[in-house]
């Protein structure tokens, strides 16, 4: 059964990485290998695997003679669907709520001030706001903004691709450092794996790295200047009928709503998806009221009904389909298995992380960090006197928690596949896999390993 799914998952993973040849959108393979996996999975267990045994022994304790494998897996499921659900409704607000700034042109505020069509100077602007902005938001909403911006900035497709990819790599650069950040880093600092002040402090550093090395790499390779699209020239090319203080209310608001979210979050510790809906309404009613007076025709294409209309639907099933299959792996148990692999062929911690970052480019971070998080657990005093070298790097702000939480956020950005960012450009811009391969997987391993090794200096040896 299990070496079934992984055939699946393979197989399934080769139609995306090849959806143009095969001419398959890569969303419908992602459902078919989802909904393969986890069928597999119910019909072919006749028990429920060694990691799920205490579940399974507290759900019959539960229901009583009403109880069964088959439910049991059925309430897994569900249990996994709460999480895609919410990370699929964040994703829809977010492109929502960009989407309502994009139809007003808000994002003429930043394009309009960047006057310069230097592509290697481009290049620094875009990288520098993706890492900071990803660090306030995270590295998906900064994604869907910073896409919308280039845009705005450059015409031509290939061109723009490649400056998608630098989006990528800057997005989990700039997410690794910061709690709020990067899904992973949010899980470890909910945890208490790291605190606020310590992952900002040991992690900004290999960050910048990660991102300077392939600006560095491509400041003396790219030459020439971008086309701007007619529309970003001026004013007198807006397609809207906004006047210049609502591209800017809508803009502030759209900014304020995503940057809002992170906060509820904190406060209220209810999911992101929550603040995120939250935000879309409070909008949505401000750009209701704020249209009133305009008539249906020119009011529909600037109201949230006419924005969802243009939401990229596909990428968000094709999100659904890649976590049903991911949580299924994790389910079977083959995650956990691969973790004790880890330790037992790898030894140290650099080695280990480095290599979980090297698979989050093709399984998702977030069931590696969790199987992480349950693999290595934080070790009493008394389990630390056993072996000191070896358990103190798993205390609350070790070293294998910040360097976990680096290597996880950006070691994805290997393969467009491997990371929520990644997927997402995927998705708004239709970047091609293989081209992706060819032309930046190069530069962000180079980036990954440049800041890895940048950690390793500062906060300790190889030997762990």
């Amino acid at each position: 059964m299990e070496l079934a799914i992984i055939a699946i998952f393979v197989i399934g993973y080769t139609f995306i990485a090849l959806e143009h040849p095969f001419r398959i959108d890569k969303a419908a393979s992602a459902l078919i290998t989802g909904v393969l996996c986890w069928t597999l999975f119910v019909i072919g267990a006749n028990e429920a695997p060694a990691h799920l045994g205490l579940d399974f022994q507290n759900y019959l304790a539960e229901s009583g003679e009403g109880g069964s494998l088959k439910i049991f897996f059925e309430h897994r499921l569900l249990h996994h669907l709460s999480e895609i659900s919410g990370i699929l409704f964040f994703l829809l607000g977010a492109m929502t709520i960009v989407e309502l700034v994009d139809a007003h042109e808000g994002f003429a505020v930043i394009t309009d001030r960047i006057k310069t069509t230097n592509k290697v100077k481009l290049l620094w602007i875009v990288g520098v706001i993706t890492f900071f902005l990803s660090a306030a938001l995270d590295n998906l909403t900064t994604t869907i903004v910073m896409i919308s911006l280039l845009r705005k900035l450059i015409d031509d497709k290939q061109t723009r691709w490649f400056f998608a990819g630098i989006v990528v790599i800057s997005a989990n650069a700039g997410g690794a450092w910061s709690p709020i950040g990067d899904v992973t880093t949010t899980m470890l600092w909910i945890g208490k794996q790291v605190s606020t002040v310590a992952i900002i402090s040991n992690l900004i550093i290999p960050s910048i790295v990660c991102l300077v090395v392939p600006l560095l790499v491509l400041s003396f390779t790219m030459k020439g200047n971008v086309n701007r699209p007619l529309k970003a020239e001026g004013k007198e090319h807006y397609l809207s009928p906004t006047t210049d203080f609502e591209r800017k209310i809508v803009f502030a608001l759209g900014i304020a709503g995503l940057l809002f979210v992170p906060i509820f979050k904190t406060v209220t510790h209810l999911p992101p998806f929550m603040g995120m809906m939250l935000s879309l309404g409070m909008i949505w009613a401000f750009t209701e009221l704020l249209h009133r007076t305009k008539n249906h025709e020119d009011k529909t294409p600037l109201s949230v009904i006419g924005v969802l209309r243009k939401i990229d639907t596909a990428s968000v099933l094709f999100f659904l389909g890649i976590l049903l299959a991911v949580s299924a792996l994790q389910e079977v148990g083959l995650l956990r298995q691969l973790s004790v692999i880890l330790k037992e062929s790898l030894g140290d911690i650099y080695s280990i992380n480095i290599a979980i970052g090297f698979l989050s480019s093709i399984i998702d971070n977030v069931p590696l960090v969790a199987a992480s998080m349950g693999m290595y657990d934080i070790p009493t005093q008394e389990i630390i006197n056993q072996d000191p070298a070896w358990f103190s790097n798993f205390v609350p702000d070790g070293n294998f928690w910040h360097f976990l939480a680096y290597c996880a956020g950006t070691g994805g950005s290997a393969l467009i596949i491997g990371s929520a960012a990644g997927v997402a450009a995927m998705g708004l811009e239709k970047i091609d896999f293989i081209w992706y391969l060819k032309k930046i997987s190069l530069l962000a391993i180079l980036g990954y390993l440049a800041g890895a090794f940048t950690y390793i200096l500062i906060h300790g040896n190889i030997f762990g």
